[in-house]
């Protein structure tokens, strides 16, 4: 099995969560543990069983070579682009950790809350890797940034989406949001 290019944990566990089994399901429990490459290079695998059909999934990550700092906050990856996931699917992690956040949950109950800063602190961190692939001095992510059917298929549905003013605006707001639940 060649490994995957992840530049987190983070990073390795959404890729893994994007990656169905052939039933369709989507996460799966998983044992991570440390391996040793042919080349002498460390490597997380991550296995475990589908838990809809039973299938067998496993997947192995290279580790990198500089881990992702901490001290600056939650990160997917340091300030290269994912060679995993696609711009297209980071706008959709992105909107779906926004979709969970309620209207008014700044007046939520705190345990609440925090599930609401963490949803929102992962979208404002998907946001940042979209925000990746714009060329330097572009004003959108080019159609080329998008390799799945997933990434193709938010593309097209509003390219608009991916123009650099627009992104930088919902991660403002997204941003706004999370400032206000603190």
């Amino acid at each position: 099995m060649t490994p995957l290019a992840a530049r987190s944990t983070h990073e390795a566990h959404l890729y893994m969560d994007l990656q169905p089994c052939g039933c369709g399901a989507g996460r799966f429990p998983r044992a991570a543990s440390v391996v040793a490459l042919p080349d002498g290079d460390l490597a997380r695998r991550y296995a475990g069983a589908c838990e809809r059909c039973g299938t067998g999934r496993e997947f192995l990550f290279r580790l990198p070579a500089e881990p992702v700092g901490v001290e600056e906050g939650f990160r997917y990856g340091g300030a290269e682009q994912s060679l995993l996931i696609d711009a297209g699917e980071w706008l959709w992690v992105a909107e779906g950790h926004a979709r969970g956040v309620p209207a008014g949950a700044a007046g939520l109950p705190a345990a609440d809350r925090r599930r609401c800063e963490i949803r929102l602190t992962a979208a404002v961190a998907a946001l940042d890797e979209v925000l990746k692939f714009v060329p330097p001095g572009g004003s959108r992510v080019p159609f080329t940034a998008v390799w799945t059917a997933l990434g193709r298929s938010v593309y097209q549905r509003e390219p608009g989406r991916f123009r650099t003013g627009r992104l930088t605006a919902v991660r403002s707001a997204y941003a706004g949001a999370l400032r206000r639940l603190g």
